[in-house]
């Protein structure tokens, strides 16, 4: 069972450099303004607004910390900590139900598979957010810090946390860090020398949007992928497609979290339970940035999409779709066409799809970016056989991906 986290009081932390120290926060609002200093004001997902409604919406058993780092009593860094309970056999759903395989050794893979996963079970400390695909977890400013300082500053305070918290009865054995881009390749270098396991799960897909409309959009492709946008296009025809208002997302919330729930409880992978106020609470607190369409059919809710409009990235947020009705209405096909033209219309200048559904999400025209994650067990000798239980549990999707516009000359 997860532990039970009792009031874990903030607290200053002295690394041996006494240039820098930094400071541990329970809840955003007591990080305060020494934070809306440090975070990056390009971030949404950084700042205060955001993490606020994440904080009173958070997903089912996850809770919150929060760093602010200081270099001589300027904040120049921060770090969002989320912890969440951990057990393989519940997060994994592709594992298997018999074990059997067309041969024996994928049969012994299945059967291993599942039996490790099912032994896999702790409270981890997590640097960076769940809900998103990104490197949104940390920032420093590296005008007052270099790089490999900031990563050892990072990797010393998440120890003290740790440490902090088992005093108070709550014991995390490992450490995520979530989301890191491969450049600067300091960075990654910089945790695998303190004994983290490098490993990525699903590249992040991404779309650059240098088209100014729709049609542009359209023309860019060669004729075959344009075909299969209007015979997608032509199959909603009948749909009543709007957006949401927050008295709608109100009254429709039930329907819209049964859609969601419907499709999370088929992926490979996930560790997240949406916090079913979560969607309302964004468009109430964030409306200039936050928005959610949906398709209707006879007045009934089929489907749902909803965008966060981060600086110059538009990011395609949670979704859901009534399956039984997905393939003859083509529904994800138009909601990942419809984030396009959002995306173009609002002069974005890339599109975040983020992880899963690869190859259709290739066939719009995004490319796959890797992200790396840092994983380490606080146990020495558990942690030698790291790489191999990341092996074990990490889901494989197999795909191709597609190339849907023009060759340049």
């Amino acid at each position: 069972m997860p532990s039970t986290i009792r009031s874990v009081p903030s607290g200053d932390f002295h690394p041996p450099d006494e240039a820098y120290r930094y400071s541990f926060f329970r809840s955003i609002e007591a990080a305060g303004h020494d934070w809306d200093k440090a975070a990056p004001v390009h971030d949404l997902f950084l700042q205060r607004d955001y993490l606020s409604v994440l904080e009173s919406n958070p997903p089912i058993g996850m809770r919150f910390g929060y760093l602010v780092f200081y270099r001589e009593n300027l904040p120049i860094g921060v770090a969002v900590c989320q912890i969440k309970y951990f057990k393989g056999d519940d997060n994994i759903q592709d594992l298997g139900s018999t074990g059997k395989g067309p041969c024996f050794f994928s049969s012994l893979a299945s059967w291993l598979k599942r039996r490790v996963a099912g032994i896999v079970a702790a409270d981890v400390l997590i640097c960076g957010n769940m809900l998103l695909t990104g490197p949104h977890g940390f920032y420093f400013d590296y005008q007052r810090i270099a790089t490999a300082r900031s990563i050892d500053l990072l990797e010393k305070a998440l120890v003290d946390v740790l440490s902090k918290m088992e005093r108070q009865g709550v014991k995390m054995p490992v450490i995520l860090i979530k989301d890191v881009l491969p450049e600067p390749q300091t960075q990654g270098k910089a945790f695998m020398e303190k004994g983290f396991v490098e490993f990525d799960i699903q590249p992040n897909m991404v779309l650059d949007l240098p088209f100014k409309t729709f049609e542009e959009y359209l023309g860019a492709m060669s004729t075959k992928y344009r075909t299969r946008v209007k015979r997608a296009l032509k199959k909603a025809d009948g749909l009543v497609k709007k957006e949401l208002t927050l008295a709608d997302i109100q009254r429709e919330l039930p329907r819209m979290y049964a859609l969601y729930r419907e499709i999370a409880n088929n992926a490979g992978f996930n560790m997240v339970d949406l916090n079913e106020d979560y969607l309302l609470a964004l468009k109430r607190d964030l409306p200039e940035h936050f928005r959610i369409f949906a398709y209707y059919s006879d007045g009934r809710l089929l489907a749902f999409y909803t965008t966060i409009q981060n600086g110059d990235e538009l990011e395609a947020h949670f979704l859901g779709y009534d399956k039984e009705h997905n393939h003859d209405l083509q529904l994800y096909l138009n909601i990942l066409y419809d984030i396009v033209r959002i995306g173009i219309s609002s002069g974005s200048h890339q599109i975040i799809f983020a992880r899963t559904a690869l190859e259709i999400k290739s066939s719009v025209g995004a490319t796959s970016h890797d992200l790396f994650c840092y994983l380490r067990n606080q146990n020495s000798f558990a942690n030698r056989f790291t790489g191999t239980m990341l092996d074990y549990l990490k889901p494989v999707e197999h795909w191709q991906a597609r190339h849907p516009f023009k060759a340049e000359d």
